[in-house]
């Protein structure tokens, strides 16, 4: 079994491969692309699509590595039945037609993940109606079923999606390296403020760690 160790705040991240899944969250052109639901809630959008290639040398040394691979995409049903009536009274703009098709909405052009980071046969691609990646999923079926024990994510927004998933995941027992270059938000105080909840007071949701100190472990 073959055992890595990443340098890492609050403390080095020790995992073992095959135990391990690499999580990739919502790269979506929804919220990496103009036009599509990030953007249509006011944001500069530059930040999150700034990550794309740092997340893309994460994903090549995963695969050359043959680590467990999920991709995550937030977007709700066609008929827009799974969207509650409180988050629908905040984002009024789900399922509205935007330059990529209806914003949110699985099946749209803009819903589903950008090419640079398109999955390959084999790896999983998980459709959340929520922020986290538990929620109203079988991630944890599938993470369990494989045996895996910890998760190293990168995706966006740092501060929502990633962070909830991360949570979630700290509560069901998986240990999280979160790589700070390889997620984004769309303000920097906000991405700033999510990398320290992560890792302060010993790591209480898990470790942070760049994709350089990850890559390098890696590419042994």
């Amino acid at each position: 079994m073959s055992k890595y160790q990443v340098e890492a705040k609050p403390f080095t991240f020790d995992f073992e491969l095959k135990k391990t899944a690499l999580v990739i969250v919502d790269m979506q052109r929804d919220f990496c692309e103009f036009g599509g639901f990030g953007e249509a809630l006011g944001n500069d959008i530059t930040p999150t699509k700034s990550i794309i290639p740092t997340v893309r040398k994460i994903l090549d040394a995963a695969r050359e590595a043959d680590m467990f691979i999920v991709h995550t995409r937030e977007g709700h049903r066609p008929d827009m039945s799974d969207v509650p009536k409180a988050k629908m009274r905040r984002f009024n703009s789900i399922g509205e037609v935007g330059p990529m098709g209806r914003i949110l909405i699985r099946g749209e052009y803009g819903h589903d993940i950008v090419d640079e980071l398109k999955p390959l046969k084999g790896e999983v691609v998980l459709d959340k109606p929520g922020k986290g990646a538990f929620y109203q999923t079988d991630l944890h079926s599938i993470l369990q079923n494989k045996q895996i024990e910890s998760l190293i994510v990168c995706g966006v927004t740092t501060h929502v999606c990633v962070h909830t998933t991360i949570r979630e995941a700290n509560d069901r027992g998986y240990e999280c390296l979160m790589i700070e270059d390889g997620t984004a938000a769309f303000d920097p105080r906000d991405q700033e403020a999510a990398i320290r909840m992560i890792n302060q007071q010993n790591g209480i949701f898990g470790w942070t760690t760049t994709s350089d100190k990850l890559l390098k472990i890696l590419k042994k």
